[in-house]
């Protein structure tokens, strides 16, 4: 690891632990050369996500366009941010844990619905109706008895 005080690429690691929730390595080095001390985290590098859209088009994954839906459906609503954050970080899990690299935007549609089912059942049927493009108050009434039945059960 090159010093980022003289150059050097000789450091010795002094201490090491988790980070960031165990996502990633804090080592504390020290320079051989200088005997600066300084700080890196080393963490896992993920694949580059594909969306495939519905229009057959491909773009990069965006984890801010993913929160940013979360965080439109459940305006005035009594949702935390720090579990919507959780909910993203779940949902780009899963998508890197699927092999390929490369998702359907449907795919992403459906985990985000999962999430707020269990979230809140307001923000759920504000986000499946733009997702699903409802037409008229039967199809919206269709996803409303889905989620009663699903409750029932």
């Amino acid at each position: 690891m090159k010093c980022p005080f003289c150059a050097t690429l000789d450091s010795k690691v002094i201490d090491s632990r988790p980070a960031n929730d165990g996502t990633s390595i804090r080592r504390r080095r020290q320079c051989l050369k200088c005997k600066n001390r300084f700080t890196t985290y080393e963490t896992v590098e993920m694949l580059p996500l594909v969306v495939i859209k519905k229009s057959g088009a491909r773009q990069a994954f965006d984890r801010g366009k993913l929160l940013g839906s979360m965080l439109k459906a459940c305006e005035k609503r009594s949702v935390s941010l720090s579990l919507l954050e959780r909910a993203a970080d779940e949902i780009e899990q899963e998508l890197q844990n699927e092999l390929g690299g490369e998702v359907s935007s449907t795919r992403i549609g459906e985990l985000v619905m999962e999430r707020l089912r269990d979230l809140d059942e307001v923000a759920y049927v504000r986000f499946a109706s733009v997702y699903r493009q409802f037409k008229d108050i039967n199809t919206f009434m269709d996803e409303l008895n889905k989620l009663l039945d699903s409750k029932k059960t």
